[in-house]
């Protein structure tokens, strides 16, 4: 690959990037077209596919172009997250939290990946993994507290003593 082509390839993949952070989908998928097929794309142009069809709800297409990013890439924590995101919202709960485990390994002190695994057991409904990894997160970002109470995922554990007593704890730390 030439000098030319490879600073032709990181202005598309910049482009991209921008339209993603923008949510506008449908031009930066157009924008990745210009790299030629998705086969000959790079490992981060393939997460960056991932993203967009992500962005527009194609779940299960998102997991293709994601794993294969995840398979070149695998300390990408990016990539593991939207495997979970995904994972999670076609019905895959186990292949969720397999991914974000994947996540941990990669960063251990990423909060967001100790929070979503709380999100993920719960709706697994496992309750003392949810409420330690939950623990865990708040521990690391107290600014997850604020998520909390509108998280439906947390549902499913809400009333439980343990998470009862961890948010208790945290909502006293808040107000003081």
């Amino acid at each position: 690959m030439t000098l030319r082509s490879l600073i032709q390839r990181a202005k598309i993949h910049r482009e991209v990037e921008g339209y993603l952070e923008l949510g506008m989908y449908p031009q930066a998928l157009d924008a990745l077209a210009r790299l030629g097929t998705p086969s000959e794309f790079d490992p981060h142009a393939l997460y960056l596919l991932g993203e967009g069809l992500r962005g527009l709800g194609r779940f299960q297409d998102a997991l293709v172009p994601l794993s294969q990013a995840a398979d070149v890439n695998p300390q990408n924590v990016g990539v593991w997250l939207a495997l979970g995101w995904c994972y999670k919202r076609i019905g895959k709960i186990d292949r969720a939290i397999e991914s974000l485990e994947h996540a941990l390994d990669a960063d251990p002190d990423e909060a967001l990946i100790h929070y979503n695994l709380a999100c993920y057991w719960s709706l697994a409904g496992n309750k003392r993994r949810s409420v330690d990894f939950l623990d865990q997160a708040l521990g690391m970002d107290a600014g997850y507290f604020r998520l909390i109470e509108t998280e439906t995922d947390f549902d499913p554990v809400r009333n439980e003593p343990e998470f009862r007593r961890l948010y208790g704890r945290y909502r006293r730390r808040s107000k003081c």
